[in-house]
């Protein structure tokens, strides 16, 4: 380690041994002035055309095949080609080790900031929030995902490959559908879980599945039926779990096929909390890597020259299009992110009167990084904009809230302005956007016809009267149905339960067949 002054590297060209010392760099800022905790680093260098491959699979190093994957590799490598879409600098994998990805095209300033950005920004935000430690087992996934890829091939050379797809592409549909909400007493250890799978098929496949006794044939009526309180108990519902409510009762569905439920369920609750903390991730990690690169040019480790490069990137970053731009699109989760991390630093430093009145628990406090690190800790996008958006934010962002409800003649109407109920309004109606209990479809399983049919029955309750896509609903359901084996209804209702909508899909043959 070199001492402060002393260049980390000159122009754009590096090697591996100035990798290192950016990293070396980058850790004692990150640990000594930050105080961030984090994973130890695995960094690769990949090329443009393994970065689209990174990107068509997730971002996932281990990965099973899927023609899905393919077809988004094909799109981006031909955008890529045409100059429709850049490429991220990095990919950042939650695991232990962090493994972050680098593209070798970028310049020595750029793989600086994505050492910054992603080994220490992402990978404490990972390794310390309460979201990923319930729901994510970062020592387990790359393994995990090894026997995922191993055992989805043997599938293939077992059933063929047709069959598997059909399955993993049932599963794939209902990804959003096969995630638990709510944190259990058990922690996910995915080691145990791969353990486990070998002596599940051994099990599954020697033992009948007692429920199924239970049903009536079509010759001969049992006496002897559920009442429906028993049937919906022995079945586990109401379920919001699909995925694994599949996985457990199904009645058609052979060992394999169950298994090859199970991981895309595992691997769908693994990202389920990336997608409830993109503001605060993306914040976070913008926020480090923005302190550590003003730091080493404070040091004289980076020249003007590489952090006035390094700025111009950070702007793209942290660009937030006008509402009537083309390129508008929403906030951006980088600009918003960032500009609650550096306004929360500024209430801890420097507050007004007004950031007192606001968040007296912080205002004035002195350690930036002390709350920072608490704050990255112990909130979600929702809690965290419903908590930390300021007033001064909403001025400078210049956000109001417009109401604009169709059953009303007089039209939009801005129902939040810049006073003290407009912040209010303004911040909670942010910050719902980002709660997933409002922003994902509310579908249960409710009941199932043993008596009968066998007809798996749904509901769909609406929030503010927010209907399914009826064409993609329909796509959807078809899947479920071909997992099932027998028809699907679904109902949607309101918060009154008025029924708004009714579907019922029957599988085809071919899937029922297989």
């Amino acid at each position: 380690m070199g001492s402060s002054g002393e260049r980390l590297f000159e122009g754009a060209d590096w090697d591996f041994q100035t990798l290192q010392r950016v990293h070396d760099a980058c850790e004692k800022i990150a640990r000594t002035e930050l105080g961030l905790d984090v994973y130890p680093n695995q960094i690769e260098v990949i090329t443009a055309e393994q970065m689209l491959d990174a990107y068509s699979s997730v971002g996932m190093p281990l990965f099973y095949k899927h023609w899905s994957f393919g077809k988004q590799f094909a799109f981006q490598e031909a955008s890529y080609r045409k100059g429709l879409m850049g490429l991220a600098y990095e990919i950042v994998i939650n695991s232990s080790p962090c493994i972050s990805y680098l593209m070798e095209e970028n310049t020595a300033t750029m793989q600086t900031l994505v050492i910054a950005h992603a080994a220490f920004g992402h990978n404490h935000f990972f390794k310390n929030n309460y979201l990923f430690k319930q729901w994510t087992d970062a020592d387990g996934i790359l393994d995990y995902l090894e026997f995922a890829k191993g055992y989805i091939a043997v599938c293939e050379d077992r059933h063929g490959r047709e069959t598997v797809e059909r399955t993993l592409d049932a599963a794939h549909a209902l990804m959003s559908h096969g995630v638990d909400r709510y944190p259990g007493k058990k922690t996910l250890d995915l080691r145990a879980e791969e353990k486990r799978a070998g002596e599940r098929r051994q099990h599954e496949e020697s033992v009948f599945n007692d429920l199924w006794r239970t049903v009536p044939n079509t010759k001969a009526k049992s006496k002897a039926t559920l009442t429906a309180e028993r049937r919906r108990a022995l079945l586990g519902l109401p379920q919001e779990n699909i995925l694994y409510f599949l996985e457990k009762t199904a009645p058609r569905l052979a060992p394999w096929q169950r298994e090859l439920i199970r991981i895309v369920r595992h691997i769908a609750q693994y990202f389920y909390p990336q997608g409830q903390t993109k503001v605060m991730n993306e914040g976070t990690a913008t926020y480090v890597h923005y302190r550590i690169m003003s730091r080493l040019h404070q040091q004289g480790r980076l020249t003007d020259g590489n952090f006035l490069e390094f700025l111009q990137s950070h702007t793209n970053v942290v660009f937030q299009p006008e509402f009537d731009d083309r390129r508008y699109s929403g906030f951006n989760p980088y600009a918003l992110g960032f500009a609650m991390m550096q306004d929360i630093e500024r209430i801890v430093k420097n507050p007004e009167d007004e950031d007192r009145e606001w968040f007296p628990d912080i205002a004035g406090k002195g350690d930036v990084e002390g709350v920072l690190r608490e704050i990255w800790s112990n909130y979600r996008d929702e809690s965290f904009i419903n908590q930390f958006l300021s007033p001064a934010l909403i001025r400078r962002f210049r956000m109001f809230h417009l109401h604009d409800d169709p059953a009303e003649s007089q039209g939009i109407k801005v129902d939040a302005i810049h006073d003290e109920r407009g912040y209010r309004r303004v911040r909670r109606e942010l910050a719902r956007q980002y709660d997933v209990g409002f922003v994902d479809a509310n579908i249960e399983v409710v009941d199932v016809d043993l008596d009968g049919d066998r007809r798996l029955m749904l509901r769909h309750t609406t929030v503010k009267g927010a209907q399914l896509n009826e064409t993609d609903a329909r796509r959807v359901l078809q899947h479920l149905a071909d997992l099932w084996s027998y028809d699907v209804a679904l109902t949607e209702i309101d918060g009154t339960d008025k029924v708004l909508k009714e579907y019922v899909v029957s599988p085809r043959a071919a899937a029922v067949a297989a």
